[in-house]
């Protein structure tokens, strides 16, 4: 009998729940699903673990004739090597194909398990350099990078922007062909202006990620939201985005997160209303296939997840609302708002949180829905898998070399 089935019986002879058992193991509850399944294989430490919590019943040794997780876990769902991405660089979720989305969450699963064990090392990306180029002040995406790149067994090293030649003068270009005279093996860039990030891309030879460029995309948010979401949706026994209704509420016409996550939800199934005082809803947004409300009552009706988006008051240029306090009154989540949502409607926001004034603290912090916290923790999760994906090439990862890559 395989080693899952074994732990299966074992678990049902105790009457002990996987949910307790993963507990007990220190492991991810959806990802322990999954081993249950034969869909995913244990790491040695957590193989260690289940031996501990099972007396022996289950030895380490007992997972040995199973192939490893990257022989399994995508077997028939995903084409086979670099076609499942064939993406040199990951620059928007627009140039994504919805079975890329996927497969780069999935990729992410075995971070996230990695992320909650106490030894939280790999050497995938052994060896190579990694350049964290920030032109905008960042702390929570930068440290986010930062973490995934090291946890990865990379050397990283972040490009101080307020210090860097760009402050003297040079040009961009000037500035893309010194980094990649560095020969960096993956560079990370946020700019401030929509499009700097591709045009750096077009002037390097290595993998590049949009860490946010101006008002255009923030790809690996929307990919951390997603897979966040996926996890709590899970825990409800709720399976796919399919008829799932989420509203993003707040400055839409600043925010790269807010489009990027538009894509990213509309191309997994959900259906994405967005809600904004007149003055912050961008013009011709419908031609996105979102439904737009100015009323934020309107906007929460029925809605599953509701995520909400700070004032962007260093993108503003002008009075684009009255007062905090105004705003808070019209736009801000509060306690007696959510429950025009669904029951249990789950509860995000990309941060940093202006809290008091688009979300209440008493709502930021409602256990059982929102999952804020758990977005930044995905948010490291996701940034492994984007690293080791788009670095496979390079490395020389089997079936990773040929074809076309966009």
């Amino acid at each position: 009998m395989a080693a899952h089935n074994k732990l299966s019986d074992w678990l049902r002879t105790e009457n002990i729940s996987q949910a307790e058992m993963a507990r007990r193991c220190e492991y991810d509850r959806s990802n322990f699903h999954r081993l249950l399944s034969g869909k995913l294989s244990p790491s040695l430490v957590l193989a260690a673990r289940i031996e501990r919590e099972t007396n022996g019943a289950i030895p380490a040794v007992a997972w040995a004739d199973l192939p490893s997780p990257t022989d399994t876990s995508h077997a028939g769902r995903y084409p086979a090597g670099g076609s499942a991405f064939p993406h040199r660089h990951l620059l928007a979720i627009g140039q994504l194909e919805t079975h890329e989305i996927l497969y780069l969450l999935d990729e992410a699963e075995q971070w996230v398990a990695l992320n909650r064990q106490s030894q939280k090392h790999a050497d995938r990306l052994a060896g190579l350099t990694i350049i964290n180029a920030f032109f905008e002040n960042s702390t929570r995406t930068l440290l986010s990078f930062e973490i995934a790149g090291k946890r990865l067994g990379a050397d990283v090293v972040n490009m101080n922007a307020a210090q860097s030649s760009v402050k003297k003068g040079e040009t961009l270009i000037d500035t893309a062909v010194t980094l990649n005279s560095m020969r960096a093996d993956a560079i990370v860039i946020r700019h401030g202006s929509s499009g700097a990030v591709a045009l750096i891309a077009d002037k390097v030879d290595c993998p590049v990620l949009n860490a946010g460029d101006g008002q255009h995309e923030h790809p690996t948010q929307a990919l951390l939201d997603a897979l966040a979401l996926r996890h709590k949706l899970r825990e409800q026994g709720r399976e796919g985005f399919n008829g799932l209704v989420v509203t993003i509420c707040g400055d839409v016409l600043h925010s790269r997160v807010a489009r990027s996550n538009v894509l990213c939800l509309q191309a997994l199934g959900a259906r994405v209303r967005v809600c904004a005082p007149p003055a912050l809803m961008p013009a011709g947004i419908e031609a996105m296939g979102v439904e737009t409300f100015l009323g934020f009552d309107a906007a929460l009706d029925g809605t599953d997840v509701v995520m909400m988006l700070r004032l962007q008051s260093e993108r503003m240029e002008g009075q684009f609302i009255p007062s905090p306090r105004e705003y808070r009154h019209l736009y801000g989540l509060t306690m007696e708002r959510l429950r025009r949502c669904a029951p249990d409607a789950i509860v995000m926001h990309p941060g940093p949180m202006n809290r008091g004034v688009e979300i209440d603290s008493d709502v930021a912090e409602l256990a059982g829905q929102s999952i804020i916290t758990d977005q930044v923790e995905m948010g490291v999760a996701i940034r492994m898998a984007c690293l080791d994906v788009l670095t496979r090439r390079e490395r020389g990862v089997p079936g990773w070399s040929e074809g076309s890559w966009a």
